[in-house]
């Protein structure tokens, strides 16, 4: 008999681990999204947001998020005896979320039902879903961005938005009368042009019933089983914006032949793809000639939306990383206990804060009784705040990626698909430079956006000494740029747009947060030690009044 030394511990058993992160409140846990909330005058929906907070958090609802970027969507161009189909099969798990979103009125609620804090309840309702599952998100978001556009037509209007309002999901085609409610789509871009759409050749030729025929193709098409999509095209008279339904009144299919399906980098739970119009019908939407301007009022919604999805990427990404290091422990001590990672957490949650505090400003900025300043506040800042907050997000996922150390770095873990996701908000709807140059047009065409920004971030002049010198950086930079040629002035675009976007998340701060949390962040990033890598905070840095609104 050969004797063994005894191990203190089977070789099977799970030790040191955190167990699985499910059945939390997702908006109750989230302190600064609940005081926002609140601040925002919304406080009226926090029992339906605590009803969304504990659905998304169930286990059942992340197991529907793993399952919907697994179980890929499958394209069908035709059907088994030969017949041009053009669908694309989802998995069960992705209808129920998307269905619940729609359901809890994550995308049109704030136009359904308008009021004061409309939009800020919206966006928490919205933030939450795309926190645990982002890709649905993409039609979701387009449902909401539309309504404005469509004002432009009243007939369209009055026809369509009984259907976008409502709360009912099918996601099969069919007549859009006939559905419980409908989502929408756009497709701008074609693989010659990008961002230029003029550069389009898509063209639209009217039909003597007064519909219009469009024929050519587009570079990316999400949310190809939408029942809707805004799309741009070539009249006689310019550049003209169509509304084109998959399926037609009548139940008839209408012409949208999907070529392929995108291989993302990121969700692959949002079927992305390009397609084919050749007689597609289609209704003009605003006058012809002018769709870039029609189309522009759901690019600047989505481009919101945008702000909102990074925001709760960086939701995600800190209740991820938190929830490891407050139970892991190594070298003697748990994790979150031990400085260099304390400081690393702590850094995260700032700039989560920080971004929801900027995201539900936002909102509250786009409700029915904003007044003129606010109107022109909202056209300045949603720009500024997509340029930075969204090209943060990817370096802020991968941070707390690593908090996690291998576990992160796997796929069974939420925050590697999180890391693959993040970018896609800094490309949508307009990248780095072309959001850089919008901010410039703004400051150009509406100066008023210029001096109702400034008064925004003049209301914490004189809290803190950090802050003034950062305003009046910020003062000089736009005196300059306003004395640059086009060239000189595109140039100095971004930095001054990154300046101006930390500008206003250390005035939110300053105004709604905890002293301790403002003036961690304004040491890191205001401070003449400033440093945009995580874990820089200052010796004396109150982390706990910073982690425990985590």
């Amino acid at each position: 008999m050969t004797n063994t030394v005894a191990s203190p511990h089977n070789t099977h058993e799970v030790f040191n681990q955190a167990p699985p992160r499910v059945e939390v409140n997702e908006y109750t846990s989230n302190v600064p999204l609940v005081e926002g909330v609140r601040r925002y005058d919304a406080d009226w929906a926090h029992n339906d947001l605590s009803e969304v907070g504990a659905l998304v958090g169930t286990e059942e609802f992340q197991h529907d998020a793993e399952l919907a970027n697994t179980v890929l969507p499958t394209l069908h161009s035709h059907d088994k005896y030969g017949h041009r189909i053009d669908e694309v099969e989802y998995h069960p798990s992705y209808h129920r979320i998307i269905g619940a979103a729609v359901q809890h009125g994550a995308h049109t609620s704030a136009w359904a039902a308008p009021k004061p804090g409309a939009n800020v309840a919206r966006a928490a309702t919205f933030m939450m879903f795309a926190q645990v599952e982002p890709g649905h998100s993409c039609p979701v978001s387009m449902t909401h961005s539309v309504v404005p556009a469509l004002d432009f037509s009243p007939e369209l209007a009055e026809l369509w938005l009984p259907r976008l309002y409502a709360r009912g999901y099918d996601g099969g085609l069919a007549a859009p009368g006939s559905k419980p409610g409908v989502l929408f789509g756009m497709a701008m871009t074609e693989k010659q042009g990008g961002s230029d759409v003029r550069a389009n050749t898509t063209r639209a030729v009217p039909n003597s019933d007064g519909t219009w025929s469009l024929t050519g193709h587009k570079w990316f098409c999400s949310a190809p089983m939408s029942d809707g999509f805004l799309i741009l095209a070539y009249s006689d008279e310019g550049m003209s914006c169509f509304l084109v339904p998959r399926v037609l009144e009548d139940g008839t299919r209408n012409v949208f032949r999907i070529q392929r399906l995108k291989d993302k980098l990121g969700n692959k739970s949002n079927a992305s793809s390009e397609i084919e119009l050749d007689g597609t019908i289609g209704h003009l939407v605003g006058e012809p000639g002018r769709g870039v301007r029609t189309i522009i009022e759901m690019v600047s919604r989505t481009r919101l939306d945008c702000v909102y999805g990074s925001a709760a990427g960086m939701r995600q990404s800190v209740a991820e990383a938190l929830w490891h290091v407050r139970h892991r422990a190594a070298f003697g001590a748990t994790l979150i206990d031990q400085p260099a990672m304390t400081a690393v957490a702590a850094d995260l949650a700032l700039e989560s804060e920080a971004a929801t505090a900027t995201a539900l400003r936002l909102a509250r900025a786009h409700d029915e009784d904003a007044d003129d300043a606010e109107k022109a506040f909202r056209r300045l800042a949603t720009a500024v705040s997509k340029y930075w907050i969204c090209k943060r997000g990817p370096h802020h996922a991968y941070e707390a990626l690593e908090c996690l150390g291998g576990n992160g770095y796997t796929e069974a873990f939420p925050l590697a698909r999180r890391y693959r996701e993040q970018p896609v908000m800094a490309v949508w709807e307009g990248s780095g430079n072309v959001i850089a140059l919008d901010v410039l047009r703004a400051m150009t065409r509406e100066p008023e956006s210029v001096a109702a920004f400034d008064a925004e971030l003049a209301l914490a002049s004189g809290a803190s000494r950090l802050f003034d010198d950062h305003l009046s950086r910020i003062r000089g930079a736009l005196a300059e740029l306003a004395t640059l040629d086009t060239a000189q002035a595109q140039l100095r675009a971004r930095p001054v747009a990154a300046a101006m976007a930390l500008g206003l998340q250390g005035a939110l701060l300053l105004r709604t947060a905890p002293t301790a949390v403002a003036e961690a962040f304004l040491a890191a990033r205001l401070g003449p030690e400033r440093d945009l890598e995580y874990g820089t905070l200052p010796v004396g840095t109150d982390f706990g009044a910073i982690l425990d609104r985590q």
